[in-house]
């Protein structure tokens, strides 16, 4: 497909192609982007997305193919030369400095800050204006580390805009936001579009690209596989061009659970740095049962992940697996006792990216004999376990030897999943599994929870999305400012009583676990995101 020209246009990307190795990440695409619109640039996790707007923001260099702004060409290579040309780029992850200032941070880079050359007097009132002209409210003098998640997104544009950006380039930008922050940032957008801005919007969420965007542009596998005007489409075909073929949803099938796996009773924790501590929390898992934890985010989520997989201890209280009281806990003992874990941030604590996807799979069981042959390490078995993760789980990774700060967030989360689900775990603890993934990878995710549900595994599902712990879940318990609520059997209680036990309604004083939620008929089928869109509204 070549890009369309048009007296409008600000932009034009043409036959860009971009390797990494084998892999080709980019095969020669062309885009144009005009005046005064929002493109939503759509695909899976290692569709090539993220690739080529580094490409056009001087990040990487094309193998082929040019970048012009304005109908000028730009240097490869060179991110001065796009913000010269007036683009600025907002990442998924921000780039901000925790210690700094809001001012200091959007400053930073357009001159010395300790130079006497630096008017700080104008450059507050500079952002002041565009915070108000914007809608986007952050205090100047507050510090970065002070702010949250859309806070923090909301000095990334600043600073864009304050370097006179004309064309902004937002990739993934609701990943990590409410539901609210979303809605706001989507407000802002719609302001800058009318002061004549151009935007790229890169995401997988099907209904926000058909909410904020002018046009839709596909990319599938490196290429690009389809471009719809969004008022001309509709999300079944969106999705569709995404993956190249209709997403089958797994079903639930709802059974008996088993025997109790893990049980916590009293379990209190030391506070620490991003969230409420566990306040004397009641909570066991069962066999062949998916447990979903809601929450507003910092209500004691981090502890009782951490807490499970050995990485903090509790100060009161104790833990039992299978009947058995647990002495010292720790890392080791949680994967003693079979205990997977699929972390919250696969970059902070899932993987480390300058490690390879060999390494990383084995992390947590090179000392096991299957590996470890007389204290050596058996490098031939491990590359043999990786290649196995990568062909069954359909890793897209250069080579087992790569290493995994290459892989797209999607590919990461599979690595994840092989390495968890490896040796037949009897409890899986999965939080936030699909953040940040495109629609195809979540189905994926989910089918691979729900396969190891079936087989008997205990699940804690731990989630800020709504609709998936309403989906995937056969017991629902809140948790708010470290506190559980009673467990609910899916179903039993709409998303508006939910989103009260979220705020902290209904829970005594402990608010600890009371009981086990009733058990749904054996055999009864619900399709995954069976929830009811009025419902979805009430929250």
């Amino acid at each position: 497909m070549t890009a369309t020209m048009d007296d409008g246009a600000v932009l034009r990307l043409v036959g860009v192609t971009k390797r990494f190795g084998p892999l080709v990440a980019n095969d020669s695409i062309s885009i144009t982007l005009n005046k005064g619109e929002v493109i939503a640039l759509l695909g899976e996790n290692g569709a090539g997305k993220t690739t080529l707007m580094n490409i056009l923001f001087g990040h990487y260099v094309a193998d082929e193919g040019y970048v012009e702004a304005f109908g000028q060409r730009l240097p490869p290579g060179e991110p001065k030369a796009a913000l010269a040309a007036g683009i600025g780029m907002v990442h998924q992850h921000f780039t901000l400095a925790d210690q700094m200032t809001v001012l200091e941070n959007i400053a930073l880079g357009t001159q010395s800050l300790f130079s006497l050359r630096f008017d700080r007097r104008r450059a507050l009132a500079r952002v002041e204006a565009l915070s108000r002209d914007f809608g986007l409210e952050v205090h100047p003098d507050a510090l970065v580390s002070d702010l949250s998640v859309g806070e923090r997104q909301r000095v990334e544009i600043l600073k864009a805009l304050y370097r006179d950006a004309r064309i902004l380039i937002l990739d993934e930008p609701t990943a990590v936001l409410t539901p609210l922050e979303t809605e706001a940032l989507f407000r802002t957008l719609k302001k800058l579009v009318d002061k004549g801005l151009s935007i790229i919007f890169i995401s997988h969420k099907l209904h926000e690209v058909m909410a904020a965007s002018d046009r839709v542009l596909v990319l599938r596998s490196g290429k690009l596989a389809g471009e719809r005007r969004t008022a001309e489409t509709d999300r079944g075909e969106l999705a569709a061009l995404m993956v190249g073929d209709d997403i089958a949803e797994p079903t639930v099938i709802d059974h008996a659970p088993g025997e109790t796996v893990i049980e916590l009773s009293g379990v209190c924790t030391a506070g620490r740095a991003g969230g409420a501590p566990l306040d004397h929390v009641d909570l066991s898992l069962r066999e062949g049962e998916i447990t979903g934890l809601a929450g507003v985010s910092g209500n004691g989520q981090a502890a009782l992940a951490a807490l499970l997989a050995g990485t903090l201890k509790p100060v009161s209280g104790t833990i039992r697996i299978r009947g058995e009281e647990m002495g010292d806990w720790t890392a080791r003992t949680a994967l003693a006792h079979r205990i997977g874990r699929i972390p919250e941030d696969r970059h902070a604590t899932g993987m480390i990216g300058d490690m390879t996807a060999i390494e990383n799979v084995i992390s947590e069981s090179y000392r096991s004999p299957r590996f470890n042959r007389r204290g050596f390490l058996d490098w031939k078995a491990a590359e043999d376990f990786a290649r196995t993760i990568i062909r069954n789980y359909d890793v897209k990774c250069p080579s087992p030897s790569a290493p995994v700060r290459l892989l797209s967030g999607g590919n990461m989360q599979k690595l994840i999943l092989g390495r968890a689900f490896d040796g037949d775990p009897q409890v899986i603890l999965a939080s936030q599994p699909t953040r940040g993934l495109d629609v195809g990878a979540v189905a994926y995710v989910h089918a691979r929870l729900l396969e190891a549900r079936n087989r008997g595994a205990a699940i804690l599902l731990i989630s800020e999305d709504l609709d998936e712990v309403l989906a995937l879940s056969d017991r629902i318990i809140v948790i708010s400012k470290g506190r559980l609520s009673p467990a609910t059997k899916r179903g039993e209680l709409s998303p508006r009583d939910i989103g009260e036990r979220m705020a902290g309604h209904g829970f005594s004083e402990n608010g600890p676990e009371t009981g086990q939620a009733p058990d749904r008929v054996p055999g009864e089928a619900r399709p995954i995101g069976g929830v009811r869109e009025a419902d979805c509204r009430e929250i």
